[in-house]
């Protein structure tokens, strides 16, 4: 098998998987609150993280950790996981899975907002239209499709859901400045983003856990939080160009969709598919723009 055919096995085993997330999230919310829910997954994605420092031979790498590398996990741990899948679930408790799952889609052209600012990056005309296109895509799947009388089923739950995306976009951009190992990187952030959701927990929630929470919350932190990150890593450093395998990730959505229908049992709107094809259609447009 040759490296870019191992890439694409790679990247549509961490596609698949993430396509099963918002159905995850949805039913294992049945069992647990979101604080649990986040605890227990954060600590499971603990062990997996180490699990694949040690097996890469790269446990020596933590003894090389400086005050420095311990500060900026303390700060990415706070964001993410933290505060991103605080906000992200508590968006789960209040929406449907289609529209949590595919609001959480937006976040590359939040990125692209929040480079302007932060990275002093210029912004093209067409990145502008391309903006306008995804956030119309969220008005459609905000309002159910009923965009003249812009009537929001669930406000607070849509903005919690957007909201996410900032989260994690900061995140990305302070995570890329960090030269570190990523797997090291990702344990030590969750290492401290359990810490700080335990304490949360232990004011606002309990320890109490079910045999069917606990293995929804064990599904993801391996598929959302640890292993599924890792595959993505191997399949953009085994593909020739990186493009060939990105691509991949705009099936997610449309996967996820069939998996909510199927195992949360709910009826897909259409408003979700038109909005949602809106919001990738306004990615794509963006991709494209900043690769001319």
């Amino acid at each position: 098998m040759t490296n870019q055919n191992r890439a694409y096995l790679f990247a549509i085993s961490a596609v698949l998987f993430w396509s099963t997330i918002a159905s995850a999230f949805k039913v294992t919310l049945n069992y647990l609150d979101f604080l649990q829910l986040l605890l227990f997954s954060s600590i499971f994605s603990c062990f997996v993280l180490f699990v694949l420092l040690v097996s890469q031979k790269k446990f020596h790498l933590i003894k090389e950790t400086t005050k420095r590398d311990v500060i900026n996990s303390s700060l990415l741990g706070f964001l993410n996981p933290f505060l991103y899948y605080i906000v992200l679930l508590k968006a789960y408790t209040l929406l449907k899975a289609q529209e949590a799952g595919t609001l959480n889609y937006i976040w590359p052209i939040t990125l692209v907002l929040l480079s302007i600012p932060m990275l002093k990056q210029k912004i093209h005309w067409v990145s502008i239209v391309a903006i306008f296109i995804s956030f119309f895509g969220i008005i459609i799947i905000s309002t159910e499709g009923k965009i003249a009388s812009l009537e929001f089923r669930e406000p607070l739950g849509v903005l919690l859901a957007v909201s996410s995306s900032i989260f994690w976009a900061l995140y990305w951009i302070f995570n890329i400045k960090d030269k570190r190992d990523e797997v090291v990187k990702l344990l030590l952030n969750f290492l401290f983003g359990s810490v700080y959701i335990l304490i949360v927990v232990l004011i606002f929630s309990d320890l109490n856990i079910t045999m069917k929470g606990l293995a929804g919350a064990v599904y993801i932190g391996l598929f959302e939080m640890g292993l599924t990150y890792f595959l993505w890593l191997k399949a953009l450093k085994l593909s020739v160009n990186t493009a060939r395998v990105s691509n991949l990730v705009y099936l997610s959505p449309f996967i996820s969709l069939i998996i909510i229908r199927n195992v949360v049992g709910e009826k897909i709107l259409l408003s979700t598919i038109i909005g949602l094809t809106f919001i990738i259609s306004g990615i794509i447009i963006q991709k494209l723009s900043e690769r001319r």
